[in-house]
């Protein structure tokens, strides 16, 4: 067994917090039930040291009220103002009622300070800070009237105060994040599924137009391209069950479950071109520089780019000629796909090469769009950045 570093110790504990924290968060009644017993383990230690010379010697009746303050924390969530007040009034018959041992904090007022500071609405938290100015001093006077025993409890009390406000904003900005985080997700995958269907739709009515012509003149070229239609639409349902099987719940597996599948990358091209080729483009394919074995996000990017590159040529360009090349340099993946097609046209750029920035920007690299060699045609060009560690194949 290999000894693991720092950084290996750290992730095992942010690993173990996080599925303490999923537990616990599964689990609410479980927590309060274990924090109370750990406050009354601590209401207990003075009761099992031994008392001062000439000092009552502490009582079950003295214990058993110590638990009547503790008990309430069991429902500190589900009514927290409500079980301040009834540890308030256990605590007070504490003081009075009985001559028992003191307790070094004020335990069970820190931890339902902290909850209320936490969960509870403006104008509880505003009532509740009321109320400890006033009991606090109140609790000091009957018990030593001392100053510096009223400065010490004010401090816990507000730091107790603080603690459960910065746990609340803690807790809000892992909730934007993850919102954010659920929103990047969203915009993937709509990403993902406007690529499939625009590059499959975009072939199949190509090969449907094509179709009735065919029909007459060569009628074994109308059955390759329904064979293209077919072809396609089978790849892109296979890719779409890929896609929302990552949505779906449940084990992988189960019955009616879509397989997951990785995304096709650079080793599916030439199925994509074929494909493209079926709608009567004449399609190239060159390689330029030491071919890599690239990171799959790196080829996953670099396939989407080219697949709609490609739906850009056949659904606008009215091109005869594509060209696809990739060139492996140092560190980056350059991806160029030029046509001889009617070049940039007037307006905003739609959907598909707005995707194609995102998606390599998103991969930190980055695209650009415009004419061709020579001013002919239109070109995409796309910068990946590829990790050094990537080998050169053979």
């Amino acid at each position: 067994m290999g000894i693991r570093g720092p950084g290996g110790i750290r992730a095992d504990l942010r690993g173990r917090r996080e599925r303490a924290r999923v537990w616990g968060a599964a689990n609410p009644w479980a927590v309060d039930v274990g924090i109370a017993l750990l406050v009354q383990a601590a209401m207990t230690m003075p009761f099992v040291v031994p008392r001062a010379p000439g000092l009552e010697p502490a009582t079950w009746a003295a214990y058993g009220l110590t638990t009547l303050t503790v008990l309430p924390l069991v429902w500190r969530r589900r009514a927290p103002v409500a079980v301040l007040l009834a540890i308030m009034a256990a605590s007070a018959l504490y003081k009075v009622a009985v001559e028992g041992p003191g307790q070094p904090l004020p335990y069970t007022g820190l931890v339902i300070v902290y909850t209320i500071a936490l969960l509870s609405s403006p104008w509880k938290r505003l009532a509740t800070a009321g109320l400890m100015l006033v009991a606090v001093p109140v609790s000091v006077w009957l018990n030593t009237q001392s100053v510096r025993e009223l400065t010490f409890s004010l401090f816990v009390f507000v730091a107790a105060y603080v603690f459960g406000r910065l746990q609340d904003a803690r807790q809000r900005a892992h909730l934007i994040e993850a919102e954010r985080a659920a929103a990047r997700e969203r915009a993937r995958i709509a990403r993902e599924m406007h690529d499939i269907l625009s590059h499959a739709v975009s072939l199949m009515i190509v090969q449907a137009e094509a179709g009735p012509v065919a029909v007459r003149a060569a009628p074994e070229r109308a059955e390759a391209a329904f064979e293209a239609i077919s072809e396609t639409g089978r790849e892109a349902m296979t890719q779409l069950r890929q896609m929302l099987g990552l949505l779906r719940d449940g084990a992988e597996g189960a019955g009616g479950a879509a397989p997951r599948e990785p995304q096709p990358d650079l080793a599916a091209l030439p199925e994509l071109l074929a494909r493209v080729r079926s709608s009567g483009l004449d399609v190239s394919y060159t390689t330029e520089g030491g071919v890599r074995a690239l990171p799959t996000a790196t080829g996953a990017h670099a396939y989407r780019i080219v697949q709609e590159a490609l739906t850009n040529v056949v659904k606008h360009a009215a091109a005869r000629t594509v060209e696809v090349r990739l060139a492996h340099a140092d560190g980056v993946l350059r991806v160029t796909v030029t046509d001889d097609g009617r070049g940039p046209q007037s307006g905003p750029g739609g959907h598909g090469l707005v995707g194609i920035r995102e998606r390599a920007a998103a991969h930190g690299g980055s695209a650009t769009t415009g004419p061709g060699p020579g001013g002919r045609g239109f070109e995409v060009r796309a910068l990946l950045p590829v990790p050094r560690t990537a080998e050169v194949g053979t």
